[in-house]
């Protein structure tokens, strides 16, 4: 255990993930699933903390601290995986502050695995690229690569073939996360999918895209999860640009014209669901 009083000298976010949109297209023996999605990334998440120390070591704080282990714990199997890849000797104090739920659709602890990756790689300066890095994380998870380039991208595969978005009209744009803080399966999820072919997301601009698209997950998880539709319908009456299940759920996130229209909706929100929870932002 890290000493509370240990100066952490850097910080890393570890940003919460959106899928835009998420067609799931076929599943492999192996039982992951081909898809293709638009990744898209909040200006707000975790936070991870690093300071000088002999050996790897984790701390974890924040809200949702309790739901999560020092070990095992992705930002552990992400330290330890770059300071094989790069013999490194040398250790690191790491403190995870945890403002994601655990296990709800938004990338939580792949983001914390990139931002150790980006972290560390800054600080043991080992002056790895960032396309590196990704490839560098594809044992950790399927969300992982994304997460470490850490802005908008079309993933195709199991999510780990990308293609870095040139459309920057997204950015700056409101968001509005909600989560009914129950945890969902991605496993069940998946395994619950009627197996039917959404074919590719139709092309356009990334608004375009995010629109005619959809979340091939949703109909599995309001199934195991009824409060998903609960909290879609919720935010369909704010009147978003375009409201949605992120992942494999159950966190639902709507996009809005402006800073104005998105306090509405999160007021609405907390006036008339009280008992979940909430973060808005900006895509980034």
């Amino acid at each position: 255990m890290v000493s509370q009083a240990q100066n952490f000298t850097d910080s890393e976010p570890a940003c919460a993930k959106l899928n835009l949109a998420l067609h799931v297209r076929k599943r492999f023996p192996n039982g992951y699933h081909e898809l293709e999605t638009v990744f898209a990334f909040l200006n707000r998440g975790d936070v991870l903390r690093v300071s000088p120390a002999e050996n790897l070591t984790l701390q974890i704080s924040g809200p949702f601290a309790e739901d999560l282990t020092e070990s095992p714990n992705l930002v552990m199997d992400a330290a330890e995986l770059l300071s094989n890849h790069s013999s490194i000797r040398s250790g690191a104090a790491l403190k995870l502050e945890k403002h994601l739920p655990v296990a709800s659709g938004i990338g939580g602890g792949s983001a914390d695995a990139a931002a150790a990756l980006r972290l560390l790689n800054r600080f043991w300066k080992l002056d790895i690229g960032l396309q590196e890095l990704a490839d560098i994380s594809a044992t950790l998870g399927a969300d992982v690569p994304a997460c470490v380039l850490n802005r908008t991208c079309i993933g195709r595969g199991i999510g780990q073939d990308l293609v870095i978005a040139d459309d920057d009209s997204l950015i700056g744009m409101p968001v509005l996360l909600v989560n009914p803080l129950t945890p969902v399966s991605t496993a069940d999820i998946f395994n619950a999918w009627d197996g039917v072919d959404q074919g590719p997301i139709p092309g356009g601009d990334l608004m375009t895209m995010a629109l005619s698209g959809s979340n091939g997950l949703t109909e599995a998880a309001t199934a195991l999860q009824p409060v998903v539709s609960e909290i879609l319908n919720l935010l369909e009456t704010t009147d978003p640009l375009l409201s949605r299940m992120s992942g494999s759920g159950a966190t639902c996130f709507a996009l809005y014209r402006g800073a104005e229209e998105l306090a509405e909706a999160e007021a609405f929100l907390r006036q008339n669901a009280p008992d979940i929870w909430i973060m808005s932002g900006e895509l980034k």
